[in-house]
Order: C-alpha cells, then structure tokens, then sequence
C-alpha cells in the first residue's frame, strides 16, 4: 500500500501464555459503581449506563513510567475491570454476550479531573479529560479460556502502598455482559475492543513519582509509574 504518510503501528497488549492482542477501540463505561455515582453527585439508581470513548493508542503497558500528563493540575485515578472481546457483533443478547469475551485484564482510567469538571460545566466534551496521551494503563490480559472470574472478584488500587479504592465487581451496577448487550445497540463491537467497565468509589489524585499497583483476582496485576 502506497501511504501518503507512514501508517500507525496497531496498539497491542500482551496475552499471558504468548501473543498479542491487538486493541481496535477501547469503550469505557461511566459511573457504573453506586458509591462511586455518589461521590461523582451522581443518582446510582440504574440509569442506562452511558459511554465514552479513548483512542486505542492511548494503552499504556504494565511496568511503565509514564510522564505527568500535560495540561492539567488533578489528575485521578480510577481502577477498572477490563474486558477484551474477541467477537463483534450488533445487539448482542445478554445471554449470548459472555460469547463474545477473549479474556480480562485489570485497567486504569486516568483522568484529568479538572479539565473533566470545566468541560462538565460548560457543557462541552469530555475528550480532552478521558481520552489524552497514555491514559488507558493495562494489565497483561488473561483469556477467558484459562480463568473464570469470581463474580465477587476484589478490585483495588494501592499508590505508594496505601490502598486507595477497593471494592468487589458484584457491586457493578451494570454486569459484564448487561454492559455488552446494551453498547451493542449503539454500535457493532468488533474483536479488539476493549470495554473499561466502571471504577468503584475512592478516586484520588495522583502526582509525580507515585507508585501505582492495580489489581483484579484472577487477572495479572498492572504497575505503573508517575516520573517525577
């Protein structure tokens, strides 16, 4: 192919046992924990969850040190079950959604909460709070075929040590594959997408030269670095 410009390189994650799964879109669900709703001033009482999107190239591997994002004086923390399809499709089942999941891994959401807050207020998008350079951390991801998920899995994220948000994914407002089946609707999911499926209450800021471990049971735990 003759490209006017050189082309990207596909954003990929590492798959434990060997390979790569490359990342299509990455889909993040919004206020999906009732205690998290709360502290966001949000009612929990199961509105139709909503989404937004990151660019794919926004996957930060773990191990890495990454830089304090630009732009922004609160950056936040918000640690995430992340489901990986391996499958697509348009208005997906629930009971049919599971089919669709290549595996898990455990995900941050980085979020530049002030840029966030101001855009909430003037009522413009989000894009420049959610989706910025190396904001989607990722663990190593786990097929679906090697674990099964306790469906009171812990979730929790520690920085320096000291555990910031904990919770369990039973505590979903919306479940893994009521997620699936509804974000369905709205568009036709593809293998390589990838689903953030909501953080738990406990957001807190992050600065330079913190030490972050993120964790999901069952799921590799993802590290990560703020270069001071």
């Amino acid at each position: 192919m003759n490209y006017a410009v050189p082309a990207s390189a596909i954003p990929t994650v590492p798959v434990e046992g060997g390979g790569e799964f490359p990342v299509h879109r990455i889909y993040c669900v919004g206020r999906n924990y009732a205690e998290h709703a709360r502290e966001m001033g949000s009612d929990p009482d199961r509105e139709d969850p909503f989404f937004f999107l990151k660019p794919a190239d926004t996957v930060v591997l773990t191990g890495a040190t990454i830089p304090y994002p630009t732009m922004t004086k609160l950056v936040h923390h918000e640690i995430e079950l992340v489901v990986c399809l391996g499958k697509g499709g348009r208005d997906v089942k629930v009971e049919d959604a599971e089919s669709l999941i290549y595996g898990y891994a455990v995900g941050i959401d980085l979020t530049r909460r002030d840029l966030q807050n101001e855009a909430k207020k003037t009522g413009r998008p989000w894009d420049m709070g959610k989706g910025f350079d190396q904001s989607a951390p990722i663990g190593n991801i786990v097929p679906a075929s090697k674990v099964k998920l306790n469906p009171k899995a812990e979730i929790w994220i520690t920085v320096n040590g000291q555990t910031k948000q904990k919770s369990d994914i039973s505590k979903l407002i919306w479940s893994v594959p009521e997620t699936i089946s509804y974000l369905s609707r709205f568009v036709e999911l593809a293998p390589g997408d990838l689903i953030y499926s909501g953080t738990p209450e406990g957001v807190n800021s992050l600065v330079a030269g913190d030490v972050i471990v993120g964790h999901v049971d069952g799921v590799p735990d993802l590290h990560l670095t703020i270069a001071k």
